[in-house]
């Protein structure tokens, strides 16, 4: 037999090679020691290091809350044994004996898995082994501050047809300081959760009678989104779109043409017969704008041509992934598609990257990041004409003056792109513009103009989205403002509250004179006290409340409390038209960032 070979933590591994990657993944390590400990009949699947901690899979019985603190305490007393760990390489049949030998069926799958010729490995830590090939840190007494966050089911390898595992989240930091700061952007991250917030708010609900991952928007949420979807319409025709309207189904042959049908398979709902034809439903907006295009000859005096449309598509993820309204089935994309020459390909792009800028900065968006992504390894396509294109998108990159990363091999299966990622109020990035350059389809429909030498000439199409999908951004937008919508888009910009029953007729009348003015008012006329008038609008965010009772009435005041914490939530009276006229300048849409036309390259 070969002799063992133990090296060094660091000499190799897969984990990126830092010390707080290297710190989380050998808690990891230790965590799963931990739960051996105490559930020796527990099998290990895997556990690595993620972008806030680590997480380790368990087959075993579910886990229940206070089992977080007897795993805290378990690894407490294995890092306190300051025990080094060590790197075994080891041939491969030694390997699956060894883990064979403890019952890990999982291990041994791994390593039947692991290609021929490529070296077998497993760290240990007292008698803890574990197949890995690290890093990790010297000990575990270089293990800080860290904590169980929580429990979780999940697939052995990510597939529902396994077996489902019970999975640990935790996370470890290098100081407590850290781990505190961690943990109270964690209790943030619930207050502002979405899911939370849109039930709380009556914004939107799912039914599973309806079907996981379909939203139902409720009237004040779609209010909502009534606006932001009015916004994208009139900015798109401001500058220069048509808008169109496309079916929700089509032939099956045009996502054959597209490329959908075999680059976007296992992301497509099911179809029907229909006339002896094979119907989909829609997964994207493109082909249908392509047809649009195909309907009559264009000639280059057409281009660009911009189409515009806030359109449903339907695409089939994983229950395990769904997630709000962050992760669905049923979304509308504000989809953009403009079909242009070669030499308007920058200035396009550039009038794509600006509006999707003014648009994001409306919202309070002003920190982003520009990415690069790049030809995917299941592509459509010459590569040779990828490489022009990702040179195209490049240059209009560059002269942007902002500093951009590649992301290789994250571009569509029909062509590079830019993608922005936006920060929110707490840091976290959110994806939702992207520009994508496509030399492919319109290449795959034979798509032609009539050059001005009388010539035909294909066009270059541009994917365009300015905020994503409705149902992400909207996401997004309640998980930034924590609820509290900015007065000019709160779907109930005010309510009034009747002090008594005497004060009831003169509340509608506030009403009535608000709504004159386009406003969105509600009235809170009920019985209750108005301490629990009050705390129920604040409760439900609403920018003002309007306190109304007989000496308002008498003297036609209202008594303002705005929502603002910063601001003398209560408010001196004021006379009724004056404050009309105030809340209707203030309930204003602010204006745009960036003037029409102002370029965003140098």
């Amino acid at each position: 037999m070969k002799q063992e070979r133990p090296i060094r933590p660091r000499d190799k591994g897969d984990v990126p090679d830092d010390p707080l990657s290297r710190m989380r993944h050998s808690a990891s390590h230790v965590m799963a020691d931990a739960v051996r400990r105490l559930r020796p009949n527990a099998k290990v699947a895997i556990g690595p290091s993620i972008e806030n901690g680590f997480y380790y899979d368990f087959d075993t019985e579910p886990f229940a809350p206070e089992d977080a603190a007897r795993i805290e305490a378990e690894m407490k007393k294995i890092i306190a044994e300051n025990l080094p760990f060590v790197r075994h390489v080891v041939p491969r049949d030694e390997a699956r004996q060894r883990f064979e030998s403890r019952g890990e069926k999982y291990k041994v799958e791994i390593i039947d898995s692991i290609p021929e010729g490529e070296e077998v490995s497993y760290f240990q830590h007292g008698d803890f082994i574990d197949l890995c090939r690290g890093p990790h840190v010297e000990t575990t007494g270089d293990i800080k501050a860290f904590k169980v966050m929580s429990f979780a089911g999940a697939y052995w390898r990510g597939d529902e047809r396994n077996a489902q595992l019970q999975r640990v989240y935790g996370t470890a930091f290098t100081s407590q300081a850290e781990l505190d700061a961690y943990l109270a952007h964690i209790e943030e991250a619930k207050r502002r959760d979405h899911r939370t917030l849109g039930k709380e708010l009556d914004l939107f609900s799912f039914d599973d009678l309806v079907g996981p991952g379909f939203a139902l928007w409720h009237p004040k949420g779609a209010l909502v989104r009534y606006q932001i979807e009015d916004i994208i319409r009139k900015e798109n025709v401001r500058r220069g779109y048509d808008l169109v309207y496309t079916p929700h189904v089509a032939r099956e042959q045009l996502l054959e043409t597209s490329g959908h049908l075999a680059h976007y398979k296992d992301n497509l709902f099911g179809g029907m017969e229909l006339d002896g034809q094979r119907y989909l439903v829609k997964p994207m907006n493109c082909p249908f704008h392509i047809a649009i295009y195909r309907s009559q000859m264009r000639s280059y005096r057409d281009l660009p041509l911009r189409y515009s449309e806030l359109g449903t598509v339907y695409r089939y993820e994983r229950s395990g992934v769904l997630h709000g309204l962050l992760r669905v089935r049923g979304l509308t994309m504000d989809d953009g598609h403009l079909f242009v020459r070669e030499d308007q390909i920058g200035d396009e792009i550039a009038g794509c990257m600006t509006l999707a800028l003014d648009m994001l900065e409306l919202f309070g968006f002003k920190d982003f990041d520009l990415f690069l992504a790049t030809r995917p390894e299941s592509s459509m396509g010459d590569p040779v004409v990828w490489e022009r294109a990702e040179a195209a998108l490049r240059v209009v990159l560059e002269k942007t003056g902002r500093p951009f990363k590649v992301d290789e091999g994250g571009g569509a299966f029909y062509g590079p792109k830019i993608d922005l990622k936006i920060k929110d109020a707490l840091g976290r990035e959110w994806q939702c513009s992207t520009f994508q350059l496509d030399f492919q389809l319109p290449e795959a429909f034979k798509l032609e103009y009539v050059a001005t030498d009388g010539t035909r000439q294909r066009p270059i199409m541009i994917h365009r989205a300015l905020l994503g999908s409705m149902e992400r951004f909207i996401a997004v937008l309640i998980e930034q403002f924590a609820g509290a919508f900015p007065l000019w888009l709160a779907p109930v910009q005010a309510r009034v509250l009747s002090v008594s029953e005497k004060a009831e007729a003169y509340a509608n009348e506030v009403a009535n004179r608000l709504r004159a003015e386009g406003l969105r008012i509600e009235t809170d006329l009920a019985p209750d006290k108005l301490g629990a008038k009050i705390r129920r609008a604040q409760l439900e965010k609403i920018p003002y409340m309007l306190v109304v009772g007989e000496k308002d009435m008498a003297a036609r005041v209202v008594s303002p409390r705005a929502r603002e914490s910063g601001k003398d939530q209560q408010q001196p009276a004021v006379p009724l038209d004056e404050f009309a006229v105030r809340l209707r300048e203030e309930a204003k849409m602010p204006a745009f960032g960036s003037s029409v036309g102002r370029p965003v390259l140098k």
